[in-house]
């Protein structure tokens, strides 16, 4: 693959909606997209997916690093001026519910709205990470979409789509990644991977961009 425009270097991200950590490199990669000479591209994946085929298990079902991340999510949050709440059910919906309908809706969204992918997988962090509601169930998600500026005609479609192989087999594709949040940069034809939302200074070294901060003074936070 390789980016557009003269010189602009391609970055892709790879997250799942489940992710507060992915939800962070998002919206920080979404404030720099228009400041870096980047193009930036989302990829949609499925963490449980990742998880499974890794031999890895959630963080937060180890009783201490499950401590440590509930203190670290706030911290970060108010870091990178993202809005996280932790769900009051935590074990429930993020680890028991999981994102697989949210996140093969979003596939649908890539695959055939993708002027729609940004705003609808905010909108779905929004529900999950911000106001403690369900992402699961077609209506959430149909809420979500029209919260993102999807027309109900179009949203209905993606909701079907959802189980149709084609959107099942491109997730699949794409959850043969590293991690979330995983970045890959593609410098002078070399891929380039930085793992987790704290590794986006790194990215801006290699990339030859500035870092300034999480909420560069040139870009306002869209939440």
């Amino acid at each position: 693959m390789a980016g557009g425009g003269q010189g602009r270097k391609l970055v892709e991200l790879f997250y799942d909606v489940v992710s507060p950590y992915s939800w962070l490199g998002f919206e920080t990669l979404c404030r720099y997209q228009h400041q870096w000479n980047i193009d930036l591209r989302f990829r949609p994946v499925f963490l449980a997916g990742i998880m499974k085929e890794t031999g890895n298990q959630p963080p937060a079902m180890l009783p201490k690093r499950a401590e440590y991340m509930m203190s670290d999510i706030k911290r970060m949050g108010k870091y990178y001026q993202v809005p996280l709440q932790i769900p009051k059910d935590f074990f429930g919906m993020v680890i028991r519910s999981g994102s697989l309908s949210a996140m093969r809706f979003i596939t649908a969204v890539d695959m055939t709205q993708p002027q729609f992918l940004e705003p609808a997988s905010r909108a779905l962090w929004m529900r999950l990470w911000c106001r403690d509601e369900d992402i699961t169930q077609p209506d959430s998600l149909l809420a979500a979409a029209g919260e993102a500026g999807l027309p109900s005609e179009v949203a209905q479609k993606l909701l079907a789509m959802t189980s149709t192989p084609e959107v099942k087999n491109r997730l699949k594709e794409t959850t043969e990644a590293f991690g979330v949040p995983s970045v890959v940069a593609h410098v002078n034809g070399e891929p380039q991977l930085f793992f987790g939302c704290d590794r986006l200074e790194l990215l801006g070294s290699v990339i030859g961009e500035r870092w300034l901060g999480p909420v560069p003074t040139a870009s306002k936070p869209r939440l």
